[in-house]
């Protein structure tokens, strides 16, 4: 996020912080500890209630690949008036079959595999670790093949391992408030138009019941799911600058 966003939006002169969330990135876990995708949701909650208490400047929430779907469960949670927007590369709400198919590493891991993390997660069994690359279809995170070479050896990233309890939470997580009830703040998807993993009808089943508030959607021409390409990149970035202008100014 830092390398396609980030940074571009700081240099821009917007206050940019990215967060690793816990079992991603510098992050460190206690030892013995197994976070669930609730704390994923909480600590995000949290962090916000503290930026907030650094000063009253509106906050926007960006989320990249799940971590879209993560700016909308958390915008659901916060206390209403705590984000003034959130955008997401991605709407995934992993309830629905058609997009737990499409994501998934394969139709079996849907359908099958889905359903055995629920039943090992109520055993000693769920704080095992489970290879990302073989729960999604970490295959299609990158258009770019030398991008792909560093992505599949990242452990801190698309190569990392979390625990069964941790997919079974992300696959069955039910928001606070569903879309048809959504009105906590307006919402931009920037999808890429050369998503080979989460394609733009996969968000539409969160983003479509949403009326209470604005909803827009940008395409990134050329761009793969994480949108290295242009003119796709350069689109994300000025959508996003836009977005945050309008909703805070």
């Amino acid at each position: 996020m830092s390398l396609i966003l980030g940074a571009p939006l700081a240099a821009r002169g917007f206050e940019t912080v990215a967060l690793d969330n816990l079992g991603y990135g510098l992050t460190q876990v206690k030892p013995g500890t197994t976070p669930t995708y609730d704390d994923w949701v909480d600590l995000v909650v949290d962090y916000l209630a503290y930026e907030q208490s650094r000063d009253d400047r509106p906050i926007v929430l960006y989320g990249l690949s799940a971590g879209g779907m993560l700016t909308y469960h958390v915008a659901a949670k916060a206390p209403r008036g705590t984000l003034a927007g959130i955008v997401g590369m991605t709407f995934l709400d992993q309830r629905d079959q058609q997009v737990r198919d499409e994501t998934s590493h394969d139709k079996l891991t849907a359908r099958a595999g889905v359903p055995a993390m629920s039943l090992f997660a109520k055993t000693p069994a769920a704080s095992m670790k489970y290879p990302m690359s073989l729960a999604g279809k970490m295959s299609a995170l990158a258009n770019n093949t030398e991008a792909m070479k560093v992505f599949t050896k990242d452990r801190t990233s698309a190569a990392n391992w979390v625990s069964i309890r941790f997919l079974d939470r992300y696959m069955n997580y039910v928001p606070a408030v569903e879309p048809g009830d959504f009105d906590a703040c307006p919402v931009l998807l920037t999808q890429p138009a050369e998503d080979r993993w989460s394609p733009h009808h996969l968000s539409l089943p969160v983003l479509s019941p949403i009326t209470k508030v604005p909803v827009d959607t940008v395409m990134l021409d050329n761009a793969g799911h994480y949108p290295l390409e242009e003119p796709g990149l350069q689109q994300m970035q000025d959508a996003i600058a836009a977005f945050v202008t309008k909703h805070t100014t």
